[in-house]
């Protein structure tokens, strides 16, 4: 039998290309993000030497979007999704009515018909889900205020995308029918109503009967005890659900893969369910963006470079402003502003659907998808620039404009005032025992969690409390880490747990860090970034039966012969 098969080939080289060039690109202090692109152009039909298969690529990156959005909704509550819906509807609609008219105008100037502008402009306006997670993820904000308004108008997007592709036939065959517009009408109005219908019909459905089966369905998998079955039940839940979503209700397997999640979100299974997919999403997620470069012809960027830079202006700056304007509108603040023009500011896969839609249909010339595919590569190879130069330029503004009238959120920081304190970085299992503990012993400390609720939920009990990401520079300042004694880093990452070590003992060499870790690798990789006692589980947990068993006297040698120690 043959040893090769265009799947096996398109996801081994792929992946393969992906990790070099992911590694050079890290190695130079460029987002992987660039490699991975990279690796999609070599491997795509304009450069020499093998070519992936077109097809079968975008397939497989399309499982990826479905495994990432579906641990989303794990981490994502039907409350947090209502919490944000007066901001996220009207300002998704906004916004895309506001690329939209840019597209229409450029396409207008390229003399294009007013059909192709709309379809063009639409395509311009949504913003990629693989991408907004990804940037999201790296900075810890998924769980936070400004990650849930990114999020939920990322849904809105989604949604009207839905509606878009449902349409476009109609008003297509409208166009080219001799009927009356009265009958042309009808059908649009129709076919709105219907889209609308099913998706009101998936949401009831995954609200109503998915709440209560999802979770028994695992939580009847984990009483067998199999691990196996249980990773193989969340992904037959994740995609089962987007794929029957998208079969029966005409809903987008991201959209579907979401609410799965979410109604998930309500069993205590959450973090197991998430924690399984989570190699999965990672390489999937990767074959997404080796997908998007394959479709990337690199002459364009020369045969039309000022079509391109004015579609690359629209991405970029006409979405980031008009998402700015109407967040400073809805009185945020302008860090939060900033964090969402940043995650909008770039195209993907609903962008290039839409594309290949209107060009079966006659709508778009083809010139219009080079615009949009050079549009998304460059506008994702440019997104990390966006949050780092939008992210100085916000702390900038902010320290100018003093007092904030706008209303506060999590970007607000109040540094804390006391000294000789311990840090603790993450209050779940682990970091709310390290604070009892300092409760009973009367040390003061504070705490930097991601999550607002627990946040609000240590402010109500007169603990100091900080929501934000650990491993962000200005959440250390604000902990005052430069005067405290201890640092607690009580989070199980240990790259991020590496970073906040790292960036700890720069600003206090004589601090006192303790972190955990689940291997001897992690413990090597924390003490190279400044961690001086690192505690393991597995050895915590032998050392207690010893313990238990034979009594403190025989302890220390049992341990020494059978190296159970505590890793320091």
């Amino acid at each position: 039998m043959p040893h090769e098969t265009s799947l096996i080939a398109t996801i081994v080289i792929g992946l393969v290309l992906a990790f070099i060039l992911g590694a050079v690109a890290n190695r130079l202090k460029v987002s992987a993000l660039v490699g991975y692109l990279l690796a999609g152009v070599l491997v795509g039909p304009f450069t020499p030497g093998f070519v992936a298969d077109q097809e079968l690529a975008p397939q497989l990156a399309e499982i990826g979007v479905i495994l990432l959005m579906f641990g989303v909704g794990l981490h994502f509550s039907l409350k947090d999704l209502l919490s944000v819906w007066a901001i996220a509807v009207p300002g998704a609609i906004v916004q895309i009515s506001f690329a939209t008219l840019l597209g229409v105008g450029l396409s207008h100037l390229m003399g294009w018909s007013l059909t192709a502008g709309i379809v063009f402009g639409l395509a311009l306006s949504v913003a990629s889900t693989v991408v907004l997670l990804r940037a999201l993820q790296e900075r810890r904000l998924v769980e936070t205020e400004r990650g849930h308004i990114a999020i939920g108008w990322l849904i809105v997007e989604d949604l009207a995308m839905v509606l878009a592709l449902v349409l476009l036939p109609v008003f297509a065959d409208f166009l080219a029918s001799d009927g009356g517009e009265a009958q042309g009408s009808s059908e649009i109005i129709l076919a709105l109503a219907l889209t609308l219908g099913k998706v009101a019909a998936f949401v009831a459905l995954m609200l109503i009967g998915g709440k209560r089966l999802i979770p028994w369905i695992l939580h009847y998998i984990a009483r067998t005890g199999s691990e196996e079955l249980f990773r193989l039940g969340v992904l037959a839940i994740s995609l089962g659900v987007a794929f029957g979503a998208a079969e029966l209700f005409d809903v987008s397997f991201a959209l579907g893969a979401f609410f799965a999640g979410m109604v998930l979100n309500e069993s205590e299974l959450s973090h197991e369910a998430a924690a399984e997919t989570l190699p999965l999403r990672d390489a999937f997620a990767v074959l997404f963006f080796v997908s998007v470069g394959m479709l990337f012809d690199p002459f364009v960027l020369i045969e039309q470079f000022w079509p391109v830079l004015a579609t690359f202006a629209i991405i970029v700056f006409g979405k980031s402003i008009a998402a700015f304007l109407i967040l400073l509108a809805f009185r945020h603040s302008i860090a939060t502003a900033f964090t969402i023009s940043a995650s909008l500011a770039q195209i993907g896969e609903f962008s290039f659907i839409l594309a290949g839609l209107g060009m079966a249909l006659e709508m778009l010339p083809g010139q219009a998808n080079d615009l949009i595919l050079a549009g998304a590569i460059l506008s994702i190879l440019a997104n990390p620039l966006m949050f780092f130069g939008f992210d100085r330029l916000g702390s900038w503004l902010e320290r100018r404009k003093g007092p904030s009238e706008l209303v506060e959120d999590e970007t607000s920081l109040t540094p804390v005032t006391f000294s000789d304190h311990a840090v603790i970085i993450g209050y779940g299992r682990v970091g709310s025992r390290v604070g009892q503990d300092m409760l009973a012993r009367r040390e003061p400390f504070v705490v930097i969690e991601d999550q607002q609720a627990d946040v609000t939920a240590l402010h109500e009990k007169g603990i100091e409390a900080i929501v934000g990401n650990g491993a962000d520079g200005d959440m250390l300042e604000a902990a005052n880490v430069a005067g405290a004694k201890w640092l607690f880093i009580a989070i199980p990452d240990m790259f991020a747990a590496g970073q906040i070590a790292e960036q700890a003992h720069a600003l206090n060499p004589d601090l006192q860090i303790v972190a955990r870790a689940h291997s001897d690798a992690g413990v090597e990789h924390l003490q190279q970034h400044g961690a001086g006692r690192i505690i393991m589980g597995e050895h915590e947990i032998a050392r207690g039966m010893i313990e238990h068993v034979l009594g403190g006297t025989e302890t220390a040698q049992i341990r020494s012969e059978t190296g159970l120690k505590t890793a320091t």
